[in-house]
């Protein structure tokens, strides 16, 4: 069994100089096309749970598939609570058998988001296993703009929290379809100034892959998370499956097709967060 806590994962992509991909799952077969992808690469993965997945299927049938994989995978797999936006959904999916919750508190004022963060990273500390939270609130392409993290109030926050991980805003935005904007790296290191705490970049789809790269290797970055990017590719390669056919039906048939290609995108994002050399 490989299944793995966020800081078992993390605290070594800290001292030797590299990223873990958290990668947003929606179901069965993205899931097993990215810990395909990370056998091949040899590299640990982290398998999220966000609002929408979590939308359509119950934590405890997300959790058994998470475990399952886990079970069975070569690379240490991490079972990872996405986007928690409350104490009892933390709950739930410790219950749930998750290895790592991530509480969202960053719309919340500060002094609210320490006090909420520091009850979840209890509730998971004392379980055995992580928590991860988030400071300065990811804006959506489209949608709510982003509140850049201040670094004095980041590292406050590492400190009365003692979360194993800490989302920052640094000019990252969740559901960006094409590489954007560079993230602020100043911000980064006045951040990195205040706290040593492994940081994730959410929306890291945004992000273009030659700093993902060098930040992964040359900062606390620690954890990014891709999702649009991941999505779009499964889009396109079921789209090619149904259209290579119009006249098949059976589901499973056609989405089996999907997972040679999807195992192939998720190898180029997991293999630009690897270590030097």
């Amino acid at each position: 069994m490989t299944l793995a806590t966020l800081s078992e994962v993390l605290q070594p992509a800290l001292r030797e100089g590299y990223a873990v991909a958290g990668l947003v799952t929606l179901g069965w077969e993205d899931m097993r096309a990215f810990v395909a992808a990370a056998e091949a690469e040899g590299v640990p993965v982290i398998l999220q749970a966000g609002p929408g997945c979590r939308a359509h299927t119950p934590l405890p049938v997300l959790g058994a598939m998470f475990r399952n994989l886990a079970d069975h995978a070569s690379v240490p797999v991490v079972a990872h609570l996405d986007h928690g936006h409350s104490f009892d959904e933390c709950q739930a999916a410790l219950d749930a058998g998750f290895s790592s919750l991530m509480f969202d508190g960053s719309r919340l004022p500060l002094a609210e988001n320490i006090a909420e963060t520091a009850r979840v990273v209890a509730l998971a500390h004392g379980a055995g296993i992580s928590c991860e939270g988030e400071i300065g609130f990811v804006g959506y392409a489209e949608g709510e703009s982003s509140a850049g993290t201040d670094p004095v109030e980041a590292g406050r926050f590492a400190n009365e929290t003692s979360v194993d991980a800490m989302a920052v805003s640094v000019g990252n935005v969740h559901l960006q379809q094409e590489t954007g904007g560079r993230l602020d790296e100043v911000r980064i290191r006045a951040i990195e100034a205040e706290t040593n705490v492994p940081l994730v970049i959410h929306g890291g789809s945004g992000v273009p892959v030659d700093q993902r790269t060098a930040l992964a290797r040359g900062s606390n970055i620690c954890k990014y998370n891709i999702g649009t990017e991941l999505r779009m590719a499964f889009g396109q390669a079921l789209r090619d499956a149904v259209n290579r056919d119009p006249t098949r039906f059976d589901r499973v048939q056609i989405l089996s097709e999907v997972h040679d290609p999807m195992v192939a995108a998720t190898r180029k994002v997991l293999a630009a967060l690897k270590p030097a050399g």
